[in-house]
């Protein structure tokens, strides 16, 4: 586990370098530490080293290349998944894909096409692309859906899930968990075409090729045919608790599976939901506030890699417990950032002076020999 921790500080050297200038490089540790105080709002006026105006020309004016930077931090996330991968029998990567939303009110001019409407939520809408491995996770990806007319959330999933490194996909078995809004005949016919196992969830209402509907199905296990679909699936269901009452929910695989290992399978889908909750209100993922979309992107994209970040520095630890994002982000900040730790604490230490001097009492830091 200590391995993690210096590739995940191997990872902040390479991003820093990558920075055309010195001035980026401090906006780019900037931003990073804004991240990791995982407070939910890392704003760039809330910065106290250096100014909103000045983080906000890094994020929407300056040239340094976003694409080298995904390119970088994707090939360290492959690095240590392929480290992760046991000789001998290959194991499952779980390849989830979801749909969430960055809620947003107000104007923005320079990105209307992609604020739309869905589900009475209003803002961007993201197909994501997550990977877990065991205990490792991280986000792989994600498209905008940008409405009605546009490509459908399951044509963004394909174009996603087709980014994965031949390498990776070959030293792994690979099943992909999707939510019902994935259970189109185009998505299953592209996963049978990339011989990809399926877990998704179907609508109750859905046909099947002789008239029934998924609903009306009595036994876990059946392998039966839907409607437009050639290849026969195998269905199951399961119950989920919401505002105190179970919900039936339906699932399909592409492989002939138990009812229990599609129900099982299944309910590892909804790990992605986990991730949205703490990308959002711990590391402020919809909070951007850029009027340009390259703005918007280069947020999200930190805002990911932070997350990364944050995730490589609690599994270091070795704890099998739920992860404490907060504990872990100032971990995280003082191994990897520990230059931007510094400089706030500078800070702060000028900002009490003047109320120590009123005190009649006043400091003086000193450089100690060793």
């Amino acid at each position: 586990m200590e391995t993690i921790l210096v590739h995940a500080q191997a990872l902040v050297y390479t991003l820093l370098g990558l920075m055309p200038t010195a001035y980026q490089r401090d906006s780019l540790q900037t931003m990073l530490g804004l991240f990791l105080q995982a407070q939910g709002h890392p704003l760039p006026e809330h910065s106290a080293i250096k100014s909103a105006p000045a983080l906000s020309r890094f994020l929407n004016h300056y040239d340094w290349s976003t694409r080298s930077v995904i390119r970088t931090v994707r090939r360290q996330i492959v690095q240590e998944l392929l480290q992760s991968s046991d000789r001998g029998r290959r194991p499952w990567l779980r390849v989830i894909v979801d749909l969430t939303s960055l809620e947003k009110s107000g104007k923005f001019v320079a990105f209307a096409d992609l604020i739309s409407v869905l589900q009475g939520k209003r803002g961007v809408h993201l197909v994501v692309l997550y990977l877990v491995v065991g205990s490792f996770r991280v986000p792989w990806g994600f498209r905008v859906w940008r409405g009605k007319g546009t490509p459908s959330a399951a044509q963004l999933a394909v174009r996603l899930i087709d980014t994965l490194p031949l390498k990776l996909v070959q030293a792994y078995r690979v099943i992909v968990l999707a939510d019902t809004a994935f259970g189109s005949v185009e998505f299953l016919k592209a996963m049978r075409k990339r011989r990809y196992s399926l877990i998704v969830g179907v609508r109750c209402d859905r046909k099947l090729a002789d008239g029934r509907r998924v609903e009306n199905l009595v036994k876990k296990g059946q392998q039966v045919k839907l409607e437009g679909l050639a290849f026969p699936v195998t269905l199951s269901w399961l119950y989920l608790k919401r505002d105190g009452k179970f919900e039936k929910r339906f699932v399909l695989s592409t492989r002939p599976l138990k009812a229990s290992t599609i129900t099982a399978w299944g309910r590892k889908r909804w790990s992605i939901e986990g991730f949205f909750k703490t990308i959002k209100h711990r590391f402020g993922w919809h909070r951007f506030g850029q009027q340009t979309l390259l703005g918007v992107y280069r947020w999200s994209v930190l805002c990911l890699i932070s997350f990364v970040l944050v995730h490589w520095v609690y599994l270091s630890t070795g704890s099998a417990a739920l992860p404490d994002w907060g504990a872990s982000a100032t971990l995280a900040m003082a191994k990897r950032l520990p230059e931007v730790v510094l400089c706030l604490l500078l800070i702060n230490v000028e900002q009490a002076r003047l109320l120590l001097q009123s005190i009649g009492l006043d400091f003086q830091l000193a450089r100690v020999e060793t």
